[in-house]
Order: structure tokens, then C-alpha cells, then sequence
């Protein structure tokens, strides 16, 4: 494909902490010299999108190149009170607030759509207007693990359930060149590529923590969060009700997505492996940054022709 124009509407796809390579995608679209006019995310699409068409995107970078899994389970605000889901996610959404303010949609300089879904209208909604934690709130929202969203007579949740890759039929404007990062690559033996790793050690927890370490190490157990695994070797018979709930959700995201992509074909599509991480692993943004960088040069390259 030869192109001439480098004015890119941007779609970031769905797919957990899967959704941090977005980060080194973006980096490697600017270095490469696209303007990004446009983005539209979905789930951890569009809190990346979202952060970054605000203009913070190299402040969340560094909080979240530096949080542990200790750190995730912190900020997941985890409740066994509610019946709505067992991550109220209030934390991590005043941690955003704190980034960008009570900021409106329509007054950022860069165009940008969150999309979510209305489990009581059963149908998408794409948000481009009203406050942007509000809408990357609704977009992030997991059936069953976040609490959702309740707003204007909607109930709103993760948008990955209807379109986890939110392609439209042609961008907004013609002279755009639409990019689509989907998480949900197929799986490969080596997911990082060639992409710089750095050492796994993370930060030890200070003695006059050990109660609250103890107490979240007692809720990594539980919701089977506690360690990094590799799906194709566990135990059919020891999967938690949370594994089946997000095996659940993530093979119907991969299939929908697939859909999408034969559908809708985006002029240029950019595939993280979805073996890449666990959809938990919020911790490992060292790793999963330098591989968006890796993946989106070999797809640029191998799709057009002018780099």
C-alpha cells in the first residue's frame, strides 16, 4: 500500500491490561511522523485514547511504568459488597480525574469517541461529548468485575461486548487514513517479538506494609489473580468462577473482533498477540509498552511503502 498523507483517525482496540502496548504504538506513530486527528477507543482503548488526546499521556506513562501488582490491586478498589461487580474502580477513576480534570469531550483539540454499551437499550454507544472520565468510565466497565456506569437512563458497560474494535465504514473526513490496533493477535510462541524486555523484579514492600500485603495477597487469591499464567496449561477443573467470566468475555471479544476486521477492513491494522499478558497484568507496562513500539513498526512496515 503507498500512501501520501499522514493524517490518521486512530482505533484502539479492547483486551485488559493487553491495552498498554497502545501506548507504544502511539509512540511509534509520532516518531514515524502521523498526525493522529481522530481516536476512538473502546475499553482500554479508550482510556489510553482518552489520556492521550488530553494531552497526560506521558503522565500515566510514568505511573504506570512504575506500579507493581500490589499497586493494580490498590487501585482496583476491590469489594466483595457489591452485587453489581466485585471492582468499584472509584480509585483508578480519581487517579484519572486527577490527571485531566473535570475535562470536557468537546473542548479537547484531538476528536474522540469512547465506546460503550447500553445493557438496558442493548445497543453501543459511542460517547463524543460530556466529561471524559465519565466516558472512559462507561467504556471500561466489565460485566460483573467493574461496576457499571449509570447514567441518563442507560446502564453502561464495557464496549467490547457489541464492538470491541470500533472500526467505522470510512473516517470522518476522506484524507484520513484509518489505523486500528487490535488486541486480539493471533497467539504466538514469541508474543514480545524482538521488543525490549527488562528485568521482571518488582518493588519489595516495606515491613510496616506487610498487614496490607498479607490482606491483598489474601484477595489475589481468591480472585485468582496471584500469579501470572499461562492459559494453555491450567487446570480445566481449578478455574474460578472469575476465570470463566473472563474467558468468557475475552473469546467473545476475539471473535467479534475478527468479524469486524473481515467486515470493516481498516486501511492499516496493527495486531498485538493476544498471548501477550493476562488481562490483569496492569503491571507489566516496562514490557508491554517497548512491544506496541515492536509490533506497530513490523505491521507499518509491511503495509506500506513509503517508511
Amino acid at each position: 500500500m503507498h500512501i501520501n498523507n499522514k493524517d490518521i483517525h486512530l482505533i484502539l482496540g479492547s483486551g485488559g491490561a493487553r491495552g498498554l502496548a497502545h501506548i507504544g504504538v502511539i509512540h511509534y506513530l509520532q516518531n514515524q511522523g502521523f498526525n493522529i486527528t481522530q481516536i476512538t477507543g473502546c475499553s482500554m482503548g479508550a482510556l489510553i485514547g482518552g489520556i492521550y488526546a488530553a494531552g497526560k499521556l506521558d503522565e500515566y506513562e510514568k505511573w504506570v511504568t512504575r506500579i507493581n501488582r500490589l499497586d493494580v490491586l490498590r487501585f482496583l478498589d476491590l469489594t466483595l459488597e457489591s452485587r453489581k461487580g466485585f471492582v468499584k474502580g472509584d480509585k483508578i477513576m480519581e487517579k484519572l480525574r486527577d490527571w485531566v480534570g473535570d475535562l470536557k469531550i468537546e473542548s479537547m483539540p484531538i476528536p474522540f469517541s469512547a465506546v460503550s454499551t447500553d445493557i438496558l437499550g442493548q445497543k453501543e454507544v459511542w460517547i463524543n461529548r460530556g466529561d471524559l472520565v465519565d466516558a472512559i468510565r462507561a467504556s471500561i466497565s466489565v460485566p460483573g468485575v467493574f461496576t457499571p456506569l449509570v447514567k441518563n437512563n442507560m446502564v453502561l458497560v464495557d464496549g467490547g461486548i457489541l464492538n470491541p474494535l470500533p472500526i467505522p465504514p470510512q473516517s470522518v473526513e476522506n484524507n484520513q487514513i484509518t489505523v486500528a490496533v487490535s488486541l486480539s493477535g493471533r497467539a504466538i510462541k514469541e508474543p514480545f517479538g524482538k521488543a525490549p524486555r527488562p528485568d521482571k523484579e518488582e518493588k519489595q514492600e516495606s515491613p510496616s506494609n506487610s498487614a496490607i500485603s498479607q490482606f491483598l495477597q489474601n484477595l489475589q487469591e481468591l480472585f485468582h489473580l496471584e500469579k501470572e499464567t499461562d492459559s494453555d496449561k491450567r487446570d480445566p477443573t481449578d478455574l474460578s468462577l472469575t476465570d470463566i467470566m473472563m474467558g468468557m468475555f475475552n473469546t467473545m471479544q476475539d471473535t467479534l473482533t475478527r468479524y469486524q476486521i473481515a467486515g470493516t477492513p481498516p486501511d492499516i491494522l496493527i495486531e498485538i498477540p493476544v498471548n501477550i499478558c493476562e488481562s490483569h497484568d496492569f503491571h507489566r507496562g516496562n514490557e508491554l509498552i517497548p512491544a506496541g513500539k515492536y509490533w506497530a513498526e513490523k505491521a507499518i512496515k509491511e503495509q506500506i511503502d513509503f517508511i
